[in-house]
């Protein structure tokens, strides 16, 4: 009897937060109707090369970056499945071309994935 009461406050509060949640207003029936599109400072591909001076990735630099992304922050991280590195940079003004430092090196492997984000300007 004692456990069957400890129980009831849990299962009240859940169906209250069911029942508040059920009343909420929607006013659109599309996934993201509330959200705003983020503006692409590049639209194009871009090159992404790793500096590898033994059998470790030291550094990663990416080119082809469009002036749109001046004063933007780029991040780039790398994994190898068991490591994971990732560094930034400040995109120089009128683009071009960024090496970005990691913050360990990361171990060369068969299968490796390179990561990379402009957030902003």
């Amino acid at each position: 009897m004692r456990r069957s009461l400890s129980v009831l406050p849990v299962v009240t509060i859940a169906a209250a937060m069911i029942g508040a949640a059920t009343s909420l207003a929607l006013s659109s029936d599309t996934i993201g109707a509330a959200t705003t599109a983020a503006g692409r400072c590049a639209t194009a591909g871009l090159s992404v090369v790793q500096t590898v001076p033994t059998t470790l990735v030291t550094t990663v630099t990416v080119g082809i970056l469009p002036a749109a992304c001046a004063g933007g922050i780029l991040r780039v991280a790398v994994h190898n499945g068991i490591t994971s590195s990732e560094g930034t940079a400040t995109i120089p003004g009128g683009g071009g071309t960024v090496t970005v430092t990691l913050a360990v090196a990361v171990a060369v492997t068969v299968a490796e994935q390179t990561d990379v984000v402009v957030s902003g300007p």
